[in-house]
């Protein structure tokens, strides 16, 4: 069961990177030792947005991410299907199913033969349920080496409601944690001016507030927008409000 000591450290880290080494010690005692963890708020049909705007962690090797996520292997992997079309956890056993009943794609066993060789092969997928059609994450735990499937079964019987539920506690803090993007970080100028513009400020307001050029504020607008790789100032503020890099405390 999970302890209420434990679901304290959960909801209070500060960030990804403290949360993400508490889940993965916690999934790592429950026989689940390399986890891959997705979300997006980009999500637009069979669409999950940019790559480069993912909340992406992994407890896995580089010699497996850097192809499975880099190579974007991750848009045929029937897992990753299963989640973008179900919620809930469900265990890599269908696979084998599918499988028998020749209902995999040749880019489909691809991926599964990749993963065999990285020995990603037993484990489960939890799939997040979330209030936008937007918003989407899902998480890999691969059952640690030398167990099989009906050992990440075993195991999932036995604390699979608690790994359920503290990976949907983790998730839905991931989404209220900063998380920015190699190369997508904001200056605290282009900060202030992009919470000034949220706020309904005009250019000519900012530059009065903060004692700057009218062009100076276009300026910081621009390169803003340039960093978060987007064309509009609106969708500057949108992005930078879901990445918290506006609206936070300076500390």
């Amino acid at each position: 069961m999970i302890s209420p000591p434990e679901l304290q450290q959960f909801l209070s880290v500060s960030t990804i990177e403290e949360l993400w080494g508490l889940l993965s010690a916690r999934l790592e005692q429950a026989g689940f030792d390399r986890l891959l963890y997705g979300a997006t708020r980009y999500r637009s049909g069979a669409s999950l947005g940019d790559p480069e705007d993912f909340i992406l962690l992994s407890t896995h090797d580089t010699a497996y991410t850097d192809k499975f996520v880099g190579g974007a292997l991750y848009f045929h992997a029937p897992m990753v299907k299963w989640a973008l079309e179900n919620d809930g956890a469900s265990s890599w056993s269908v696979l084998r199913g599918r499988a028998q009943d020749g209902l995999m794609t040749d880019a489909e066993r691809k991926v599964m033969a990749f993963n065999a060789e990285h020995g990603v092969t037993a484990g489960y997928s939890i799939s997040f349920r979330s209030a936008s059609p937007r918003i989407k994450g899902a998480m890999a735990l691969t059952a640690r080496a030398g167990l099989d499937q009906s050992d990440a079964d075993r195991n999932w019987d036995a604390h699979g409601a608690d790994i359920q539920a503290l990976c949907t506690i983790a998730h839905l803090r991931f989404l209220l944690l900063p998380y920015i993007a190699p190369g997508r970080v904001l200056t605290s100028r282009q900060r202030e001016v992009l919470s000034w513009v949220g706020d309904g400020k005009t250019i000519q307001d900012i530059a009065l507030l903060l004692e700057l050029t009218p062009a100076t504020i276009e300026k910081h607008l621009r390169l803003a927008r340039d960093a978060l790789c987007v064309e509009t100032t609106a969708q500057a503020v949108l992005k930078a409000s879901f990445q918290h890099q506006i609206y936070i405390s300076a500390a």
